[in-house]
């Protein structure tokens, strides 16, 4: 793998937010920064038929593995590949049958754990930054927390100690569970399914911002580094941790919650997107009281992390209700672009396109897509995946104008994110000219 970009960028302490990235030299929107290879990674149990293991391609007709027949590859030498990480899981499988359930997280760390005793010298993955520098923020765990980690630890003992021979001690282990769950990638694909988890030391390096310069995306199982605003020498290089649109308030939240730290980036500051975020139903009778608002607000919370959990138990048409019922009373106060409105939106969205309810999704993405592309920086990869999915609706609809024409606004995006020679920007141009 080149080490494209690496030269560009110097590890540095960062004011008040410790180690960090900064830029060396001038990158342009679009420009890739670095790329990193995974130290480790995990295909999700859901992908395996459709993706390769070793890879991460996404193909027709894989092989599978002759002894579990539940992991699948390109070829023999992507299986020869993933050999010294399939091994860990393949005669578990056939032993636990249905029982066997370690989360993905467990898997991650399984793999991990073998990696580091395969590795004596600094990886591709650690130009910058070493895996074991990874911050744990033990001290700031909740007891909920604390219990996730010792059922993780169980269960590895559980499932893996059959394969993996002397497994770390118990406090070693809950270091590493520690910075896993501070520092793992979601690995997506081009309408942010999620395909994996995995590692990536140096991308791990940049600290947070909600107004991002940079943003990463995923060629297989390497992560790379995009500009999505100009970048100069000395200008620190910032990626966003989590899903920013949501007011202030909420993004606060939730990165203190995940990772422990109180935001003061310039968007937090300024809060200069939270009144549009927060849109107010027009023509009321009276306006609603700052209390009401509130209350509101709470619900909406409430409900985003109910449905999360019904997700696992309630039927489709139930999910589905239960989107429609959030969206009439939230209704009563926010107006149809408010984030709160918005998310339930696109999970009512994620629910038809299950059922194959086309047209119900296709009617949630037109209501969505508009108020994305305001809420969300540039170059946000949910307004080009939202965009991806109304242009595919569009044409198994037979609306071929419109479908074209949300492609095309989605390669736009893409071809800056994930750059004009990525596998999935080839895919849409393909499927573009195909109408053509």
């Amino acid at each position: 793998m080149k080490n494209e970009g690496v030269e560009g960028t110097e590890r540095f302490l960062s004011p008040d937010k410790g180690r960090g990235l900064r830029a060396v030299q001038h990158f342009a929107v679009g420009e890739l920064v670095f790329a990193c290879p995974a130290y480790s990674y995990v295909l999700t149990v859901n992908e395996r038929a459709a993706h390769c293991e070793y890879c991460f391609s996404r193909k027709e007709g894989l092989s599978k593995c002759g002894k579990c027949k539940q992991a699948f590859y390109c070829d023999v030498d992507c299986q020869k590949g993933d050999w010294p990480m399939h091994k860990l899981e393949c005669s578990a499988m056939c032993a636990y049958g249905e029982n066997w359930c370690p989360s993905e997280t467990v898997r991650l760390v399984a793999r991990i754990i073998m990696k580091q005793r395969a590795t004596t010298e600094r990886t591709t993955s650690e130009r910058l930054l070493l895996l074991t520098e990874f911050e744990s923020h033990l001290d700031k765990l909740d007891s909920e927390k604390e219990e996730l980690n010792q059922s993780d630890i169980a269960a590895l003992h559980h499932f893996y100690s059959k394969n993996i021979i002397d497994l770390p001690d118990n406090q070693a282990l809950i270091e590493l569970f520690g910075q896993v769950n501070c520092n793992g990638f979601t690995i997506e694909d081009e309408e942010l399914s999620h395909l994996g988890s995995a590692v990536f030391p140096d991308v791990a390096l940049m600290n947070h911002s909600c107004s991002p310069n940079v943003i990463v995306t995923y060629k297989g199982t390497v992560a790379e580094v995009r500009a999505v605003q100009d970048i100069n020498p000395g200008d620190e290089v910032f990626n966003s941790y989590i899903d920013l649109l949501y007011p202030t308030e909420d993004r606060r939240e939730r990165l203190i919650d995940s990772y422990f730290f109180n935001c003061q980036c310039d968007e937090c500051t300024s809060k200069s997107k939270d009144s549009a975020k927060m849109e107010i139903r027009k023509k009321l009778s009276s306006p609603p009281e700052p209390e009401e608002i509130r209350t509101m607000v709470y619900y909406a919370k409430n409900v985003i992390e109910e449905f999360r959990r019904a997700k696992h138990y309630k039927t489709p048409s139930e999910l589905l209700e239960m989107c429609e019922l959030s969206q009439e009373k939230m209704g009563s106060i926010f107006a149809d672009t408010n984030v709160y409105m918005l998310h339930m939106m696109y999970q009512a969205m994620g629910v038809c396109l299950y059922m194959q309810d086309w047209d119900g999704a296709m009617s949630y993405g037109e209501k969505i897509v508009q108020p994305y592309s305001v809420h969300y920086p540039p170059y946000s990869l949910n307004v080009a995946s939202m965009y991806l999915k109304l242009g595919r609706l569009y044409l198994g609809l037979e609306r071929k104008t419109q479908g074209i024409k949300a492609l095309k606004k989605a390669q736009a995006i893409m071809e800056v994110a994930h750059g004009k020679d990525h596998h999935y920007v080839a895919e849409v141009k393909r499927e573009i000219e195909e109408q053509n």
